[in-house]
């Protein structure tokens, strides 16, 4: 087997690794952002300071937790679903519906948001775009985060349709 096929036959291990990791970092940002939206009121009401720069530092982590949160729900199958009725098809009726559900929405919607979002996103990066009212540095931070959001997705959507065994998770 060449190089290109052993990736290709490996890329589904390789993109669930990579979501995997992801949570597993994000994780970590869920103490530090309590901590800092805990802080701002005694920081603003008694130290007089501060306050508006643990705000920027929250919105931060805030953007990146969330940016990886969305993909992690959809592996867990932890995500809003309208079961209602879904609750009482067969599960490989789930399967094709969550299959379908991953190719006719969300490529197309993940596909879109990358699109529409490149320039902002690279124009905040390569300005290293700061917060509009405190001028804090970090704002470009937020606006990868929506790029983030859309390619974790976009792998979890992609796992959906191709390799579904692949996409939920480990047993």
């Amino acid at each position: 087997m060449d190089r290109s096929g052993s990736i290709v036959a490996r890329w589904p291990a390789v993109a669930r690794g990579v979501l995997r990791s992801c949570a597993r970092c994000a994780r970590v940002l869920v103490l530090p952002l309590a901590l800092l939206l805990f802080m701002q009121w005694p920081l603003r009401e008694l130290v007089h300071a501060y306050s508006r720069e643990a705000n920027d530092l929250a919105q931060i982590l805030f953007a990146l937790y969330v940016g990886v949160a969305v993909g992690e729900a959809m592996r867990q199958r932890g995500h809003i679903a309208a079961d209602a009725l879904a609750h009482r098809f067969s599960p490989r009726t789930r399967t094709v519906l969550a299959r379908a559900g991953a190719l006719v929405v969300l490529v197309p919607w993940c596909a879109y948001v990358l699109y529409a979002a490149a320039p902002l996103v690279w124009n905040s990066v390569r300005h290293a775009e700061a917060f509009g009212e405190t001028l804090n540095p970090g704002y470009f931070v937020i606006k990868l985060a929506v790029a983030l959001l859309a390619v974790l997705v976009l792998l979890q959507a992609l796992l959906e349709i191709g390799w579904p065994e692949f996409a939920g998770p480990e047993q």
